[in-house]
């Protein structure tokens, strides 16, 4: 049984403000700078996103994309506050938390399993505990390894839950985009699809040294992540 949850909390910021103010609930709420200023989007909800708006995007574009939305500036205290009750629940199956932010973190459960059941058991029950606690919604990812299991938490958005077990490992990562592995950002994918490498499946069958010479370094570790290593 695979032993790495991530556990990814579904629009934090936005799910937060709408829980504050439950008439922002089925409305595009955006989190950031407000329109007029310079800045960006720091979280949406799916509404927002059915307009085209996401992180990072500059809040003009945003606000172009999505006139009518709910533009909120960011509370931080508040969403500190739903974190550490969220880690509080994580703290209570294993001690070997660790938090990417405030709304993610990976859990190591292998040695909880002999108190709390298997580690599907285990995922299941703290989505269930963040609900019932916190009226909020996580994803979550259960693998044998932290890359596995970030990337598995993301494919049933919102409210997701995916298992992959090391057997399936290899087919589980060969279909996807290889801009799911961790440091294949704009730089490196322009050289990957210069070359056909668009999918894991393609870094895995290219040969390491090829990469190592167009990637330096950096080429042995993504082929290592394309192979679930």
């Amino acid at each position: 049984m695979p032993d790495i949850i991530h556990v990814d909390m579904d629009c934090f910021f936005a799910a937060v403000e709408i829980k504050d103010n439950l008439g922002l609930a089925g409305k595009p709420v955006i989190v950031g700078a407000l329109p007029g200023s310079r800045g960006v989007v720091c979280a949406c909800n799916y509404e927002a996103r059915k307009f085209g708006v996401h992180s990072a995007m500059p809040i003009s574009q945003a606000f172009r994309k999505c006139p009518k939305g709910i533009f909120l500036p960011p509370r931080g205290w508040r969403y500190v506050e739903e974190s550490n009750r969220i880690q509080d629940i994580f703290h209570r199956f294993t001690p070997l938390v660790e938090p990417l932010s405030l709304d993610e973190a990976f859990l190591d459960v292998t040695g909880s399993h002999l108190i709390f059941g298997t580690s599907e058991r285990i995922g299941r029950e703290i989505k269930r505990l963040i609900r019932e606690e916190t009226g909020l919604i996580a994803s979550v990812g259960i693998a044998p390894s932290k890359l596995v299991a970030k990337i598995a938490s993301d494919l049933q958005k919102p409210d997701g839950f995916v298992i992959v077990y090391e057997e399936e490992t290899l087919d589980f990562l060969a279909p996807l985009d290889a801009r799911k592995i961790w440091g294949v950002g704009k730089a490196t994918w322009k050289i990957l699809e210069k070359r056909g490498l668009r999918l894991i499946a393609d870094i895995r069958a290219y040969p390491v040294d090829e990469l190592e010479r167009i990637l330096g370094k950096s080429g042995r570790h993504l082929h290592e992540l394309a192979c679930g290593i």
